[in-house]
């Protein structure tokens, strides 16, 4: 009777599992994941997530002994060990240091906490549920990202090891200890995030810093029926056209890529300028670092050669903003590879960074930035004064010729003497009703 019932319950079982399997939408989840991968951050994260799955896969069969058929002596058996070990140690270090810089500047805003400088709402958009307001949030904000840079900082620790000691000579409670941190530290800041009050919804609490709008949205000289038909400013190879952005771009490239990208309201500068050089050329010392403790010649011109590559593909950090700055701003797209504007953004990128940084630059300096939008600046009028002090008005815009001129007739039909002052006329005011 037990081996009919312990029968029956794993064929309803089986079945509920095939029915389970029927009812998911295989056409909508492989559009879900096409949509996905077209996001460049993510194809490089998917990217990432493979190649530490079959390194990891390996370094897994190397350590239960499950290819000591395929690898019968120790010796092969210890380099593939080290291989996918030093794999491994190079891409998590990585990514915890292309993560450090923005882990730092949450920290300083953490530290800083000013309500008028805005950092309890962009803190707020990354660590609480759905972006709103907790209690005590700046407390438990706190402790997340202190764990997150244990976890930075044990990872760094294990990587020191895994670079400066042979297999041999490595200590192993040392590695264990690191290793026990750089994964705990994690696990914990998300289990913490989940069960804290960052994770909870309170309702709708209200929040100071929402209320507030800044003076520099609220009145600007940007008109804002400006805001169509806007353009890159020139093309990606007309660096004449403002040759000291140009020199600029070519010579300070991150220092200008930071600046451009705060002033457009795309994060923090420091946090780019550190993440930009840190793409470009963190993988070629880490990777050749790690070539060091490998004895196979191969190997460590391929660890070597792969750092390169990767420091090249940094260019991307660059054409992942662009793509951002092109749909924020509505700015029009290239479309010379595959039709795709976002393929077209990351080729130009590759193969032309300063080019490309250059036409962000000239396109953010000709217009105005008003609420997140980009409107065309009003033209700068210069007047011309003559010798004698009098304003010449011909070189006056249209507007300003007529309230002149206005003016002048009403001070001629009055009589001579002191007058009062009076304010000047509205039009010469543009305010952005809120």
């Amino acid at each position: 009777m037990t081996e009919e019932r312990d029968e029956d319950a794993s064929h309803s079982s089986s079945n509920n599992f095939r029915e389970r399997i029927r009812d998911i939408k295989w056409a909508s989840l492989v559009k879900m994941s096409k949509q996905w991968l077209r996001n460049p951050l993510n194809m490089a994260l998917f990217l990432w997530i493979l190649v530490v799955a079959v390194s990891g896969a390996i370094l897994f069969m190397v350590m239960t002994g499950m290819l000591n058929t395929v690898l019968p002596k120790k010796s092969q058996r210890d380099v593939w060990f080290e291989v996918n070990n030093q794999i491994l140690n190079a891409l998590f270090t990585l990514m915890c240091l292309y993560q450090h810089p923005k882990r730092f500047h949450h920290l300083v805003l953490l530290c800083r906490w000013k309500q008028e400088e805005d950092d309890a709402k962009a803190l707020e958009k990354v660590y609480c549920e759905k972006g709103a307001r907790k209690p005590n949030e700046r407390f438990h904000m706190m402790v997340v990202v202190l764990l997150l840079h244990l976890n930075c900082f044990a990872q760094y620790a294990l990587c020191g090891l895994n670079l400066g000691f042979r297999r041999s000579e490595r200590p192993p409670v040392g590695v264990g200890i690191c290793v026990s941190f750089a994964i705990a530290a994690p696990a914990a800041a998300g289990l913490y995030t989940i069960l804290s009050p960052l994770g909870k919804e309170y309702g709708d609490v209200e929040n100071p810093v929402d209320s507030k709008v800044s003076l520099e949205r609220r009145y600007s000289f940007a008109s804002r029926d400006d805001e169509s038909d806007l353009e890159w400013r020139g093309g990606v190879l007309d660096i004449w056209e403002d040759i000291k952005v140009s020199y600029l771009s070519l010579l300070c490239t991150f220092c200008v890529f930071g600046w451009n990208m705060e002033r457009i309201g795309f994060g923090n500068m420091y946090v780019h300028i550190a993440t930009f050089v840190l793409f470009c050329l963190a993988p070629f010392f880490i990777f050749n670092l790690a070539a060091i403790n490998i004895d196979n010649e191969v190997v460590r011109e391929g660890l070597g050669y792969m750092g390169i590559v990767l420091c090249v593909f940094g260019l991307l950090y660059g054409g992942f903003w662009r793509i951002q700055m092109r749909k924020r701003f509505k700015l029009p797209g290239y479309s010379f590879c595959c039709g795709r504007p976002a393929v077209a953004d990351c080729t130009i990128w590759l193969f032309c960074c300063w080019c490309s940084l250059a036409q962000e630059v000239r396109t953010a300096n000709a217009y105005e930035i008003v609420e997140d939008k980009l409107c065309k600046r009003r033209e700068e009028e210069v007047i011309k004064v003559g010798e004698d002090g009098v304003v010449d008005p011909s070189c006056l815009p249209e507007k300003m010729n007529t309230t002149m001129a206005s003016s002048s007739s009403i001070s001629l039909s009055r009589p001579s003497g002191d007058e009062a002052l009076s304010p000047p006329s509205p039009p010469f005011i543009h305010r952005e009703a809120t």
